[in-house]
């Protein structure tokens, strides 16, 4: 199969390589169909180098068909269309069972004091081969694999891989109070997901920060109040104090990533656009 593979600092490539078997009586391969490309792979193209190996296989957003299952599978058919989520995780152990998936303890990682594996991210989560691939082996296709129906096209469901739970996961940690308000640094793809999801869970006002026109316009159509960064430089923290009369929003949630470190837009966070540190998630 044709795969996208890690070669040295920055420097990845599209290769010819074995493609994956089962190994255990859960796995199933599935037959990629769309994969997204996150934030985080950028560590791998430059910072986290030492930890992965010329080969490896990256890739972490998947979804795609069902191609083989093992003999234990009962939850899917060769045939069947799924998302694969990024963390691999049982679904069976204490942590799982808590939903705490990114801690199972059947794939933690214990060796290197990290949590459980991850697809396509390198040693230190298990160096499980990706799903910028043609095909990927998933392990636990009774539990992990999400089923989705046949017909709509692929980016109706590709995001639950890892964008959409990251977004909600970071409303659920910024705790905005009922009828509350927060600030969103950044709207990339985690921070419009993360301001629609607040104003889907009944925000009252929801502030996006950016300073890319196109982003900031589909903010803006979303019902998000939108904030230019290079209008208002180093008084952005103001401009939104004067909006919620001197207090500040509820929550801030930043959505820049940590990739974007020196950027203009990840200074904001330093320039105060709340009253609330305690409420920031990252």
């Amino acid at each position: 199969m044709r795969a996208l593979t890690w070669q040295g600092k920055r420097d990845v490539r599209v290769e010819t390589v074995p493609d994956p078997v089962i190994k255990a009586p859960t796995d199933v391969i599935v037959r990629v169909t769309s994969t997204g490309v996150c934030g985080s792979d950028l560590h791998l193209y430059e910072v986290l180098g030492p930890y992965l190996d010329p080969g490896d296989i990256l890739g972490h957003e998947p979804m795609g068909i069902v191609e083989e299952v093992g003999s234990e599978v009962t939850a899917l058919s060769a045939g069947d269309r799924v998302v694969v989520p990024f963390n691999v995780s049982c679904g069976d152990c204490y942590m799982c069972d808590r939903g705490l998936h990114s801690q199972c303890e059947t794939t933690q990682v214990k060796e290197r004091g990290t949590g459980a594996s991850l697809f396509g991210y390198t040693k230190l989560y298990g160096q499980v081969p990706g799903g910028q691939a043609e095909l990927l082996r998933v392990p636990f296709g009774n539990t992990l694999p999400i089923k989705v129906p046949d017909g709509p096209p692929d980016d109706r469901f590709v995001f639950l891989s890892d964008v959409l739970p990251t977004a909600w996961q970071a409303v659920e940690y910024a705790g905005i109070p009922p009828g509350g308000t927060v600030t969103v640094l950044g709207l990339g793809p985690i921070g419009a997901m993360a301001a629609r999801i607040a104003l889907h869970r009944g925000a009252s006002l929801v502030v996006g920060v950016d300073l890319v026109p196109e982003r900031l316009s589909r903010a803006h159509a979303d019902g998000v109040k939108a904030f230019d960064l290079r209008r208002y430089g180093k008084d952005i923290g103001d401009a939104i104090r004067d909006l919620t009369d001197g207090r500040g929003t509820d929550a801030v949630i930043d959505a820049v990533g940590m990739e974007a470190h020196g950027a203009p837009l990840a200074k904001a966070a330093q320039w105060g656009v709340g009253l609330l540190p305690d409420a920031v998630a990252e």
